[in-house]
């Protein structure tokens, strides 16, 4: 089973990297080039414990669906979700969340498999874990953008 692991060092406080995590409004818009948008389930807000989402993205030019779950949370320090239908044969998306001082660590452990059996190994290796990597680390520079940014000025942008 394929794996990313990700660390991104953000100056702000843990809560407040852990919520913009779990937010499906920052998650669309850090993923506004697939198109990305909440169609069903919870579409706005703070993923909970329980909750699912599905999402519509166009990923390698065609419209695909992904619904995930919130299976574990312990604020602020971590939470995982899991596909429960979509491309994938399956995922697990563990967030970690660690402060030291004014900055926390936010970890990424992204567990996959490819779908298409031995078709879908060969493509992984050729382009989809680069391909995942580079979402993932897209959608932390998103959040680490808004972590960082004065507290006044995110609730406006949110």
């Amino acid at each position: 089973m394929p794996i990313i692991k990700l660390e991104t060092k953000i100056i702000a406080p843990q809560e407040v990297v852990f919520d913009l995590a779990r937010s499906i409004d920052l998650h669309q818009l850090s993923a506004a080039d697939t198109n990305e948008e909440a169609i069903a389930g919870k579409k706005t807000g703070l993923l909970d414990l329980g909750e699912e989402v599905t999402w519509r993205a166009k990923h390698f030019g065609i419209y695909q669906k992904l619904t995930s779950k919130m299976v574990a949370i312990e604020f602020p320090h971590f939470f995982v979700d899991e596909m429960t239908k979509g491309i994938f044969k399956s995922f697990t998306h563990r967030h970690e969340f660690i402060q030291h001082g004014n900055v926390t660590t936010m970890k990424d452990i992204f567990r996959y498999r490819a779908p298409l059996g031995p078709i879908g190994n060969i493509a992984d290796t050729l382009f989809l874990k680069a391909y995942m990597t580079r979402f993932l680390i897209k959608r932390n520079l998103v959040i680490k953008q808004f972590s960082e940014m004065d507290h006044d000025k995110l609730a406006n942008n949110l």
